[in-house]
């Protein structure tokens, strides 16, 4: 049997510390806030999406606050449009993108909430028509890089990638492929001050570790907001898309949760699982009275004969012995069941890896990176509506839907919602339902995004229950090529840490029964345990999906 890793998803290239004293804040509000997204939208460039794909994960956040949203390109505003919502948000991405007049003039004028992020303020900030300075109180230096070019001798000159927020470092991610003298980071920041502090304060700082330098990550003035950089590119577990993620309570002005929750989901469990590996974990969440999931792939298919000696091999759940042996054990020990894909594979295709359930993708072309041809409605709600049949002949009533691999076609993500009312995952998001990414211009994007909390309607209208820690992983590359790198309990437990920032943040994993399995030579279930104990030390409160799923 393969054991494959799941990675995280792909990054997107395409008390609490202040400095300053903020302004006194309104009294709360619980009703849904109405929301204005403007991304930038060119034309020409193969970069044209890219804004779109931002405001799309910025949608995906205010869906946790039951926000009404609308998107649109700021090149289409119109005089007087931000009175009409609670708060806009102004997402930089294009460098030098053409603002309107209208919406600069409005953007220092208006009394409701704006959030500028990154590009572009010196269209405000430096034109003395706004008097932005004067009237807001913050100046605009400019930008702040990469210290220098790096190079073989140095190939980490550093930048300000150190966002310090609740006692806590969090990071901008940084990579240089020196073979192809390829920066991957997104290092650019808006080098702000506080011009008045009377007017504006320094709300999070961010630092540049190898210059000694500190300099505002958020600022505010008021009802105005500019954030230093696009929070949504090259996210992790540890970035400071959690504390943006953090700060729009206070964007929004609504009341934060101060209730931290747990979520634990066995993973991948199929026709061939360990029926001893089950029963021991199931036995020990028991024991600790820990509510928790199994995310189960209702038919195994083996399309290849790759573990069957060349012979296509295909268990129904009616021939399922050991699957339901499992799960009817862990049923009794409070277990609640996910639907994981419906075969978790595609055909005789290696998609990318055997063509086995569990091993490859069932809703998403990899190896090609697009749709398959018969990606429709019609065809992804087929083989939905097979595996929840199958599942309810069983007994079993999953409580929600996930991903293979956490990756769909958009009209798969989209026709999810049809027979599951809520989804638990991370979710890949596309700028259009049949994607071109391989156009030179105006290109399509997908970014992958996790969420720290409950989403309550996603750009895709799906009801998303998180997974933000990651899953342990073991580096048995001389048993399995594929699983080729160590993602220690410290590291989810080090996560969990990070998540807790975040005003009713989850600490939400999965686990691989396969890692209990004697041939493997892992301490895998020392590891669980030691995962578990360290979530609950932090102050967490293990719950069971049910209790969040959509009503």
């Amino acid at each position: 049997m393969k054991f494959l890793h799941r990675l995280l998803l792909p990054l997107l290239m395409a008390g609490a510390i202040f400095a300053g004293v903020l302004p006194a804040q309104a009294q709360t509000t619980t009703t849904p806030p109405k929301v204005l997204a403007l991304y930038d939208q060119t034309s020409g460039t193969p970069w044209d999406k890219m804004g779109y794909a931002y405001a799309i994960m910025l949608r995906n956040l205010l869906g946790h606050f039951d926000a009404q949203v609308d998107m649109m390109p700021v090149q289409q505003y119109t005089a007087g449009k931000v009175e009409g919502y609670n708060a806009t948000f102004y997402l930089g991405a294009l460098y030098d993108a053409p603002i309107p007049a209208a919406f600069l003039q409005d953007a220092v004028t208006t009394s409701k909430t704006v959030v500028w992020f990154k590009y572009n303020l010196w269209q405000l900030a430096w034109n003395p028509a706004y008097n932005f300075t004067a009237t807001k109180g913050i100046q605009l230096n400019g930008l702040r890089g990469l210290n220098e070019a790096p190079s073989a001798a140095n190939p980490k000159p550093g930048f300000f990638d150190t966002v310090k927020y609740k006692n806590l470092d969090f990071v901008k991610y940084y990579d240089w492929d020196a073979a192809r003298n390829q920066v991957n980071a997104d290092p650019d920041i808006g080098w702000t001050a506080i011009a008045d502090p009377a007017k504006a304060s320094m709300v999070v700082p961010v630092a540049n570790p190898k210059t000694g330098e500190t300099a505002p990550y958020v600022v505010r003035s008021g009802n105005f907001w500019y954030v230093a950089d696009l929070p949504f590119s090259f996210i992790g577990p540890r970035d400071r898309y959690l504390v943006f993620s953090d700060l729009l309570y206070d964007m929004l002005n609504v009341p934060a949760p101060t209730v931290h929750k747990a979520l634990i989901r066995l993973e991948d469990v199929g026709a061939m699982v360990s029926v001893d590996a089950m029963k021991k974990l199931s036995d020990y969440l028991k024991s600790k009275n820990i509510p928790f999931s199994i995310a189960v792939i209702p038919r195994y298919v083996d399309g290849l004969g790759a573990y069957n000696g060349g012979v296509r091999q295909e268990v129904h759940l009616s021939q399922a012995t050991n699957l339901r042996t499992a799960l009817n054990y862990a049923r009794q020990r409070g277990a609640e069941i996910v639907m994981h894909g419906f075969t978790h594979q595609y055909g005789t295709m290696k998609n990318p890896h055997t063509g086995v359930s569990g091993d490859d993708y069932e809703f998403w072309n990899i190896v090609d990176n697009q749709p398959f041809p018969e990606d429709s409605t019609s065809w992804v709600y087929g083989r939905l509506i097979q595996g929840l049949n199958d599942l309810k002949a069983h007994g079993y009533n999953p409580v929600a839907w996930e991903a293979p691999h956490y990756h769909t076609s958009a009209i798969a993500a989209r026709t999810a919602p049809s027979l599951f009312s809520t989804t638990y995952q991370r979710v890949v998001y596309y700028t259009a339902d049949k994607p071109n990414f391989f156009a030179s211009a105006g290109k399509d994007f997908s970014v992958g995004q996790f969420y720290p909390y409950v989403i309550r309607k996603d750009y895709y209208g799906q009801y998303v229950l998180p997974e933000n820690l990651g899953n342990i992983e073991y580096d048995i590359s001389t048993i399995d090529p594929t699983s080729n790198y160590n993602y220690t309990a410290d590291d989810l437990i080090l996560n969990a840490k990070y998540a807790k920032a975040v005003r009713g943040g989850f600490a939400s994993f999965f686990f691989h029964p396969f890692w209990l399995e004697p041939n493997l030579g892992t301490p895998g279930f020392e590891d669980f345990k030691k995962t578990i104990e360290g979530i609950t030390a932090l102050g967490f409160t293990w719950v069971a999906p049910s209790t969040l799923a959509k009503r």
